[in-house]
């Protein structure tokens, strides 16, 4: 169909718009394939943490070995603001390029090491020290990327629609996670799962080395950022962006708003709807994990495109609205939809099937006291509407008889994995994608905010920390801290102790809301030098 125009005006403006769109078009899918597999890389850690607890960690204590792997998790976010001024300085000297082109390569190859560390049990404390390392190197180069490639793409749209360029950037992050996702189901699935857990954990890590050789190549390619260039043509970039960023009174009350305005909230609703919400369903409501990770995937697939709906809207309406709209949300929200969450399985309420109830039992040898055996239960209910719960657990049997409580043993739970029907899936899935749809809303405006908070001579050092310190200390310590509130809760006798976890991310949310609204400038116009 061909175009017609009313005079060669229109036709040359209707060319130069095709071929700005054109380039931006090549800016995000070369930003967006290197940002989208550092995610990937960075939580594909988090996503297999309750396999790892299991490798790096001691086994003698579950919980204590799961708060640890959540720890180094959270050790990798905690080092993202240090990576943000280390890089952001660099992006802001040097050039957006180059700089994310060598945190790409860190990220990389850290992540592939990763996957090659020996287990707690060949090599002692040495592997936990090891992955601490690796872990903390992804966290700098993470702390380098985001940045550069949201000021990279910004520095290439029109002003008018950077809400929108920019949100393909922020799909990135949710895209990483859900192929991450994708990958670790694939390899269960296509192993045992006795394979999967001797040494196929380790191929999502492996495959990261292949991803991050393609992105480097098509980011070797990309040009410089039009506006960094002709700032750097015409002498206006900084020798000092640390100094300029945060010695400058005037720029540091702006690098504090960004971050106790607006993205301390942010961050901890991104972990919330997309880790601890997967966290809580495998940990807290015991769900099969191969599970938990079909339901997250769909349910980040489904709302990974409200991203760019948001950031187009806040084209229209002002980042300010639809940021803080999304914490209040949430904030709302959280209690009541974990609480519909956590009793949707409801395996007290259910019935058995006729016959329904199958238990094997095998002994052994205590491996430390050798008079003494353990025995194991190994018991699979089915319940009339199709769901399912196997539960492996342990009675340790010495001389002197069993562990007896209420005139039975008492077994020790090690293992329960509940596959929940179809109509409890759906409710899964629904849950959780309400969740993501908060994510969108706060996160989808907040690189085109962030960008035109501050100028080019210091804009990526200058959104780079407080994004980092938001996301990565605030939004990167939840499921740590969550997770240990709820078992402090279960411990302590809390009737709902199972939300108690939440009250995390409610207070921080609530906090930024409340100082984002009163101070946050509602019109957002771009700071110029």
């Amino acid at each position: 169909m061909s175009q017609h125009f009313n005079s060669q005006q229109e036709h040359d403006a209707y060319v130069e718009e095709k071929k700005k769109n054109s380039t931006i078009w090549g800016v995000i899918m070369a930003s967006s394939l290197g940002t989208l597999i550092e995610w990937y890389d960075f939580y594909i850690f988090g996503s297999l943490a309750v396999v790892l607890a299991t490798k790096f960690f001691p086994a003698d204590n579950p919980t204590a070995a799961f708060l640890s792997t959540l720890a180094t998790f959270a050790a990798g976010f905690v080092v993202r603001p240090f990576g943000a001024l280390f890089f952001g300085r660099l992006g802001d000297m040097i050039g957006r390029k180059y700089t994310f082109l060598v945190t790409l390569l860190i990220m990389g190859f850290s992540t592939f090491l990763i996957g090659c560390v020996p287990s707690y049990e060949t090599i002692g404390f040495i592997a936990p020290v090891l992955v601490l390392i690796l872990r903390l190197l992804q966290g700098l180069a993470l702390g380098g990327e985001y940045g550069g490639a949201a000021t990279y793409v910004a520095e290439y749209a029109q002003p008018g629609r950077r809400g929108y360029w920019t949100s393909w950037i922020q799909t990135t992050a949710t895209a990483g996670l859900f192929i991450s996702l994708i990958v670790i189901l694939v390899t269960k699935t296509s192993l045992t799962a006795e394979e999967f857990d001797n040494w196929g954990w380790r191929i999502p890590f492996w495959i990261s080395i292949l991803m991050v050789g393609v992105s480097y190549v098509i980011r070797r390619n990309m040009k410089e950022s039009p506006l960094f260039a002709k700032a750097k043509k015409e002498g206006k970039t900084s020798s000092n962006p640390l100094k300029e960023s945060f010695g400058n009174r005037y720029n540091f009350k702006f690098v504090l708003l960004a971050l106790f305005g607006a993205v301390m909230g942010q961050g901890v609703i991104w972990y919330t709807g997309q880790f601890y919400a997967m966290n809580f369903m495998q940990k807290v409501m015991n769900i099969d994990s191969a599970q938990v990770d079909t339901m997250m995937a769909l349910a980040l697939f489904l709302a990974t495109p409200f991203f760019v709906f948001f950031g187009w809207l806040s084209d229209k309406v002002g980042r300010k609205p639809i940021i803080l709209l999304g914490m209040l949300i949430a904030i709302l929200a959280y209690r009541p939809i974990y609480d519909k969450m956590f009793k949707s399985v409801g395996i007290t309420e259910k019935t058995l099937e006729k016959n329904g109830v199958t238990e094997k039992r095998t002994a052994k040898l205590h491996e430390k006291i050798t008079t003494d055996s353990l025995i194991t239960f190994h018991t699979e209910k089915i319940f009339t509407d199709g769901t399912s719960m196997k539960k492996d657990s342990i009675v340790h049997w010495s001389p002197s008889g069993p562990i007896i409580k209420d005139g039975k043993p008492e077994p020790a739970t090690l293992k329960t994995a509940i596959t929940v029907n179809s109509d409890t899936r759906w409710l899964l899935i629904l849950l959780v994608f309400i969740q993501v749809i908060f994510v969108t809303m706060v996160y989808g405006p907040i690189a085109a905010f962030l960008v035109e908070m501050f100028p080019v001579r210091i804009r990526y050092t200058s959104m780079s920390l407080p994004y980092h310190i938001g996301n990565g200390v605030f939004g990167g310590l939840l499921p740590a801290v969550a997770t240990y509130l709820v078992t402090s809760g279960k411990d302590a006798g809390h009737a709902q102790w199972y939300l108690e976890g939440l009250w995390y991310p409610i207070v921080v949310a609530g906090i930024c809301f409340v100082i984002g609204l009163i101070y946050l400038n509602g019109k957002d116009k771009e700071v110029t030098d």
